[in-house]
């Protein structure tokens, strides 16, 4: 281990341990319990651990859960449920609720996901409908990026990011090689698809872990029990994420001019016909069908994900050692953070924040937009789906605190929302999105490049993010 990461865990571990053992009195919550404060000293023990990635952030995950078992729930430790003469034991988090996180609906929801990507690469959907798709826009160039920039987008929105930014990089990667070196456009081509790939993912709520966490919370029948449906979201980000898109590819095309006018894209292959191959082409449209008119199906998204994991068992499509293709670590991830949640709500800490902290006097608006900023600026620096899950569990308790002062700028669904979608937006860096970094590791961008067009998609796409959820919030249409 590094001096860096052992100095970072020592941190973790000593302001854990500071905030475990402090008087109660000094953290500034009246009637603070022995449970709630072990809560609070195992989220800023995770934060830290999040924050600097002493560990692989899944891991720090599963260690989350593992402390909230032994130390605070009802099959903890014998000694741990005892308080003291000074300070109340408090609520004890039934340890069912703690393990159901890794199969909370939406685990689900991205599990299924994951198993229609896995599906659609066996049988090379991707890649054939890549090649269709691209097919229309023809040769000119920029009409090509363009080109690149919607399949990349729309692929995003139901596969993994990082997937689908390794797949058309692929693709591209030929077309690369026979743009001028001395020419811009071939850094704009290959600029193009970290971009969609992020934009894109706003789309649905599988397109990115943030956005389920954000749904999760809205959604939980315990909590806000909002109701937002997969087709309610669709509904709302598609317009968005077309316009972003483009504003990115204007943006694109004017500080990445093309020297070379035409370039040719060259896919080979073709559709498969065998019976697998079917079976998978039309249980991805009856998928994506479903969650699209979930509301007028009655069929709950995440229930829906579930369908194509049956099928394709019960086919043979995937077997055993695709179930090892999961992004096992991402689901764990998000579990931690539900946990999280949990340990808040559970506990009753959730309600003692709300009642000792002066909501009520704080600027909504600066509430709203503040909270967008520091998840972008966090997230640029580590990973997205960390940022989410460490502050969308503290904002969601923050914005019922806030009551009514919300409404006029959309409610508390603008607040969780717009942090999920300015987790996504945080671009400027290679290390900010896998994307990034898969884009980068081509040699063809320079850092500065990067920076460049991510801060300026990121600023543009925040300031449209707000402006949209603050209107539709008023109006009534999402969230209401």
């Amino acid at each position: 281990m590094s001096t860096k990461k052992f100095v970072s865990l020592a941190l973790a571990i000593v302001l854990g341990l500071i905030a475990w053992i402090m008087p109660p009195e000094t953290i500034g919550i009246p009637d603070l319990t022995v449970v709630e404060q072990r809560v609070i000293s195992i989220f800023i023990f995770a934060a830290i651990m999040w924050v600097t990635e002493v560990v692989p952030i899944w891991t720090t995950s599963v260690l989350i859960m593992v402390l909230m078992l032994v130390t605070v729930s009802n099959n903890s430790l014998w000694f741990m449920r005892t308080g003291s003469e000074f300070q109340e034991l408090g609520t004890l988090i039934r340890y069912q609720n703690i393990m159901a996180t890794f199969a909370d609906p939406v685990i689900m929801l991205f599990l299924g996901g994951f198993i229609l990507a896995i599906g659609a690469t066996k049988c090379g959907l991707d890649v054939n409908l890549a090649r269709v798709l691209l097919k229309p826009f023809g040769t000119r160039s920029e009409v090509v990026m363009l080109g690149f920039i919607i399949v990349t987008a729309l692929f995003s929105m139901f596969m993994s990011n990082t997937a689908t930014a390794a797949m058309m990089l692929a693709i591209l990667a030929p077309v690369l090689r026979v743009l001028p070196v001395d020419g811009k456009g071939r850094v704009g081509l290959a600029l193009c698809i970290p971009v969609a790939a992020n934009v894109g993912g706003m789309g649905t709520p599988i397109g990115t872990p943030p956005n389920a966490i954000a749904l999760s919370y809205l959604n939980n029948p315990d909590g806000l029990n909002m109701n937002i449906t997969f087709g309610d979201w669709v509904m709302v980000m598609t317009p968005y994420v077309v316009v972003l898109l483009a504003i990115s590819w204007m943006l694109l095309i004017r500080i990445f001019p093309f020297k070379q006018k035409h370039v040719e894209i060259k896919i080979p292959g073709a559709f498969r016909t065998d019976t697998k191959a079917m079976i998978v082409y039309v249980t991805f449209a009856l998928t994506v069908l479903l969650w699209v008119t979930d509301r007028m199906t009655g069929l709950n998204a995440n229930i829906v994900a579930l369908i194509p994991f049956a099928v394709f068992s019960i086919t043979g499509i995937i077997d055993t050692d695709d179930l090892k293709q999961i992004n096992w670590d991402v689901l764990w991830l998000v579990a931690g953070g539900f946990a999280l949640g949990v340990g808040l709500h559970d506990t009753g800490l959730a309600e003692h924040i709300i009642r000792s902290i002066p909501f009520h006097s704080w600027p909504p608006v600066i509430m709203i937009i503040g909270s967008g900023l520091l998840c972008c600026l966090m997230s640029t620096f580590m990973s997205n789906t960390a940022t989410a899950a460490l502050l969308i569990p503290i904002l969601a308790v923050a914005g019922r605190g806030m009551g009514p002062l919300l409404d006029q700028y959309g409610g508390i669904c603008t607040l969780l929302v717009g942090v999920a979608m300015s987790a996504s937006l945080a671009m400027a860096l290679p290390i900010s999105t896998p994307p990034n970094a898969l884009s980068h590791a081509t040699g063809m961008i320079k850092q500065a490049e990067m920076a460049r067009i991510g801060i300026l998609v990121g600023v543009i796409g925040i300031g449209l993010a707000y402006a949209m959820l603050i209107f539709l919030g008023e109006t009534g249409l999402f969230g209401a």
